[in-house]
C-alpha cells in the first residue's frame, strides 16, 4: 500500500508528506481494515503538518474523514460484512468508561483518540480503524462526494447545536470554507436567515448561491443582530467581529481546533449574558445524526479531487485559500 507520510512537520512548501510504500494492513481485534476510495483534506491535516498543531506521534499519515469499502474484518467484530462501504472520521476511539463518556459527551474523553493525530489515517489507499468507530455511509452519496461531510460536515452540524441557534433564527457564520457551506445548507433547511462574512468575493458568491440572505466581508456591517453565530476562520479578531454581531444573551461558537489568538477586547461586547463557546470534535451520535439529515436534505457538497502524490498540494491550496471547493484525496 501506499501512504502520505508526516515524519518532520514543516511548512507546507516544503512537502512534509512523504509518499511511502507500506505493507499492506491486517486487522487486531475488533479493527477493520478499509480500502481508501476517498479521503477529503481538512485544515487540521494542513495544521498537523505544518506543525501548528504539536504531533502526537511521528511519522503519522493524516487525513480523517474517510469513505471505503471494507478490506478485511479483525476477530471479535460484528456486523460488517466484507465490501460493506464504511467511513472513518475524526474521533477514532474513546474510552466508554469515563465520566465524560458516561455522560454522553466522548468527544471530551481525556484518553480520546483521533484519526490522522494518533492513529494513521486516510491520505494512504488503506486505513485500520477501531470497528466501533466505523460510520454507515448515506445512499445517495458516491464516495467523493460523501467524504467532505465526515469531518467538515459534522463538526458544522455540532457547531450548530453548541451555538444554540433555532430555527428560523438570524445566524451569522463568519469564514466560509469547506464546512461553513455544509452548515448553512443544514440552517437553510430549517428555516435560518443566514448572514456570512468572509473576505473572499467567490465565496460571498457561492454563500448566496446556497441560500444566504446577505454575505459581505469583515469590515463591513452585518444588516442585522445576529441570534447566534458561528466561527470557522482560525484568526481571533474574526471571533471578535461576531461577538460585536450578535444580540444579548446569544452564544458565538469557535468551531476551530486551533485559534492564532484571541486579542484584547471591550468587556461590553461580552456583557448582557453574551457567550463564547468552543466547539471541540464530535460524537458518534453527531456523525449518524448528521449522515441521516445530509441524506434526506439533500446536502450539496463541491469536491475538488487530488490524487494521493499530489496530498502536499492539496494542503498547500487549502492554507493559501485557492480552494473554492473540498480538497479530496483520491487514491
Amino acid at each position: 500500500m501506499r501512504a502520505a507520510v508526516i515524519r518532520r512537520p514543516g511548512p507546507v512548501g516544503s512537502g512534509p508528506l512523504i509518499l511511502e510504500t507500506r505493507p499492506d494492513l491486517h486487522p487486531g481485534p475488533g479493527e477493520l481494515v478499509l480500502d481508501v476510495r476517498a479521503c477529503a483534506a481538512c485544515r487540521t491535516d494542513l495544521q498537523i503538518a505544518a506543525g501548528d498543531l504539536p504531533a502526537k506521534r511521528l511519522p503519522i499519515v493524516p487525513g480523517h474523514q474517510v469513505a471505503g469499502r471494507v478490506a478485511a474484518i479483525g476477530a471479535g467484530v460484528t456486523g460488517w460484512s466484507i465490501g460493506d462501504r464504511a467511513g472513518a472520521a475524526w474521533l477514532g476511539w474513546a474510552c466508554g468508561a469515563c465520566a465524560r463518556c458516561l455522560e454522553g459527551r466522548e468527544n471530551l474523553c481525556a484518553g480520546a483518540r483521533f484519526t490522522g493525530w494518533d492513529r494513521d489515517g486516510g491520505f494512504a489507499d488503506q486505513i485500520a480503524v477501531d470497528a466501533r468507530f466505523a460510520l454507515r455511509l448515506p445512499e445517495g452519496f458516491d464516495d467523493v462526494s460523501v467524504a467532505p461531510l465526515l469531518c467538515g460536515g459534522v463538526i458544522g452540524y455540532r457547531a450548530l447545536a453548541v451555538s444554540g441557534i433555532e430555527p428560523g433564527g438570524r445566524l451569522g457564520l463568519f469564514g466560509f470554507g469547506a464546512s461553513a457551506l455544509l452548515a448553512l445548507q443544514v440552517a437553510v433547511h430549517r428555516g435560518c436567515e443566514v448572514f456570512v462574512a468572509t473576505r473572499s468575493p467567490a465565496e460571498q458568491a457561492r454563500a448566496r448561491e446556497f441560500g444566504a440572505a446577505w454575505a459581505g466581508g469583515y469590515d463591513q456591517d452585518i444588516p442585522a443582530e445576529l441570534d447566534a453565530a458561528v466561527t470557522f476562520a482560525p484568526v481571533g479578531d474574526v471571533v471578535i467581529a461576531a461577538l460585536r454581531a450578535i444580540r444579548p444573551g446569544a452564544t458565538v461558537a469557535i468551531n476551530a481546533i486551533h485559534l492564532d489568538r484571541i486579542p484584547e477586547f471591550s468587556y461590553d461586547l461580552l456583557w448582557r449574558e453574551r457567550s463564547l463557546r468552543s466547539v471541540a470534535n464530535f460524537t458518534r451520535r453527531d456523525a449518524t445524526e448528521f449522515l441521516e439529515l445530509a441524506a434526506a436534505i439533500p446536502i450539496r457538497t463541491v469536491a475538488e479531487p487530488h490524487p494521493l502524490a499530489e496530498a502536499n498540494l492539496a494542503l498547500a491550496r487549502i492554507g493559501s485559500g485557492a480552494v473554492q471547493r473540498a480538497a479530496v484525496i483520491v487514491p
